[in-house]
């Protein structure tokens, strides 16, 4: 077990070392990773199911005790980074699929990384936990109204049909993997070293499969999709932390929302974006897998070597442990 927790352990660090690899060599040799896009909902289905094994009441704790940072933190992750997205693909105007899948990107839930990024940068550790819960139970609700309101310009949206991917692929998971922890809470226990591993498997052979499958949208739009995934990542990080200074929270929560608000499931993006949209919409969501798993631990870095003076980051008893990847 040790064994696996520090391959985990070594896994999680270099994350984005491993996804930039993988996503060179399905681009250059992309016949070998095809066959793997019919996985792509089923492999995301089994990151969800990591969180929900992960999840524990404390996580929702701080949504009783503390609700304004939590709610604060929410709303601006469902409106900062669908209309950003938005402003974006006007601004450069993206052909319709890459804009399409630029506002889905922005309008799904936080990703479960920033997790492990906030606490890295000494933010709320348990604000960016209950927010990434909250934000992915909201996801089924909110993503499809968001994405018919600021997408459907440019590609049909059905959102009954998105709503139950979006339950398929996260909320069911996540359901079944907090039961199967409530009943055999010792057997999960000790396999939950090994969840981060299982994880960036899986994110890892989602970004070889759509990579290999868009090998030429990827030359002919690589430049301009990268610079709006990078531009769009920015305005979250940015805003994020201005909108909890605005709201005169302090400074371990700006972190926290931050990096929840900039970092989102790119994975998700990637998963709606293959079944709803067309794999070129699931480009922008392929490349945050990259550049958001560069961004984050760049900042958290940065942070890391400000601590925050006089505060406690961790109220309710969540440790780097129970962080899900």
């Amino acid at each position: 077990m040790k064994l696996i927790e520090a391959i985990s352990s070594l896994a999680g660090k270099y994350f984005a070392f491993w996804v930039i690899c993988v996503a060179v060599v399905a681009y250059f040799i992309p016949n070998p990773f095809l066959w793997l896009n019919g996985y792509i909902t089923i492999l995301l289905g089994v990151v969800m199911f990591g969180m929900g094994l992960t999840l524990k009441p404390v996580d929702f704790k701080i949504v009783l005790s503390k609700p304004i940072p939590v709610i604060i933190g929410v709303l601006a992750q469902f409106v900062i980074m669908p209309l950003g997205a938005l402003f974006i693909a006007y601004i450069l105007n993206l052909p319709n699929e890459l804009a399409a899948g630029l506002v889905l990107l922005g309008s799904v839930p936080g990703g479960t990384a920033s997790n492990v990024m906030v606490y890295l940068a000494k933010g709320n550790l348990a604000l960016s936990v209950a927010m990434t819960s909250l934000s992915t139970l909201l996801a089924p609700v909110l993503t499809p109204l968001i994405l018919l309101m600021l997408a459907g310009q440019w590609l049909p949206v059905d959102p009954i049909s998105l709503f139950i991917s979006i339950v398929q692929v996260i909320i069911v998971p996540i359901t079944l993997g907090v039961v199967i922890r409530r009943l055999l809470p010792t057997a999960v226990e000790k396999s939950t070293k090994a969840i981060p591993l299982i994880s960036v498997l899986a994110i890892i052979i989602i970004v070889s499969a759509v990579v290999s499958a868009n090998v030429e949208s990827i030359s002919n739009s690589g430049l301009l999709i990268f610079s709006a995934v990078m531009v769009h990542n920015l305005f979250g990080l940015l805003l994020g932390y201005l909108t909890a200074l605005l709201m005169r929270l302090d400074e371990g929560n700006r972190r926290a929302i931050s990096i929840e608000v900039g970092m989102q499931n790119s994975g998700l993006g990637v998963a709606l974006a293959t079944a709803h949209f067309g794999p070129l919409a699931a480009l922008p969501s392929v490349i945050a897998a990259v550049w958001h798993n560069i961004s984050g631990p760049i900042l958290a870095t940065i942070w890391s070597k400000k601590p925050v003076s006089g505060e406690v980051q961790n109220d309710t008893g969540v440790t780097p442990a129970d962080t899900h990847f």
